[in-house]
């Protein structure tokens, strides 16, 4: 297997993220993928140099540059399930589980060296003990008819999409069952960079 994978994020034809992750394993389970800090990252930005979330059109991602960061704070294990639109993500610090997070985005699409999806602004955060909220509702929401963005039929998939996973963490069903909560790397893997060009 190899060191890195290029994880892309689209909002309509542009990349807004690129991380550089080390892939853990691609099974019956989906791709399993690890972020640590300090591995190549890039975002859109503002003119200040904050990242990009909530620009009103598509056509605004394009425009603004996408600058190289290194990943922070947090190291994360991120699972997309086989032909799902969506992904779970483990969130550790200093090797202490601190939650999950569910992603709504199109099923991913790979390539060689990587994946892409297309995020849909609508998260859920779940707390160590299943205790789950809706994350971003207000930007989801404004986002639905927009050009580039999401019809209200497909924004009423993507909210269905996020209560079937929900479900699952009331249930205490995987992944919220407790798998993967002690995770350790292999303190053998490199940390991983991003390519020169991550577009």
């Amino acid at each position: 297997m190899v060191d890195m994978l290029l994880r892309r994020y689209f909002r309509g034809p542009h990349v807004s993220w690129a991380q550089a992750v080390h892939p853990v394993a691609d099974d019956e389970r989906g791709l399993l993928v690890w972020l640590p800090a300090g591995a190549g990252f890039a975002c859109r930005t503002e003119p200040d140099g904050t990242p990009l979330r909530d620009a009103p059109a598509i056509e605004d991602y394009g425009a603004a540059p996408l600058r190289r960061r290194t990943w922070a704070d947090r190291d994360v294990l991120i699972l997309h399930p086989p032909a799902a639109a969506h992904s779970v993500w483990w969130f550790f610090r200093e090797g202490r589980f601190l939650g999950w997070y569910v992603n709504l985005e199109a099923v991913l699409a790979r390539h060689a060296g990587g994946i892409d999806v297309i995020d849909h602004h609508l998260d859920i955060v779940v707390d160590p003990d299943r205790t789950w909220r809706w994350k971003d509702e207000d930007t989801f929401a404004a986002c639905v008819d927009r050009p580039g963005f999401w019809t209200t039929a497909e924004s009423l998939a993507i909210r269905a999409e996020g209560s079937r996973v929900a479900a699952k963490a009331d249930r205490g069903e995987f992944p919220f069952d407790g798998t993967w909560q002690d995770f350790r790397p292999d303190p053998a893997w490199p940390v991983p960079n991003l390519p020169p060009n991550p577009l």
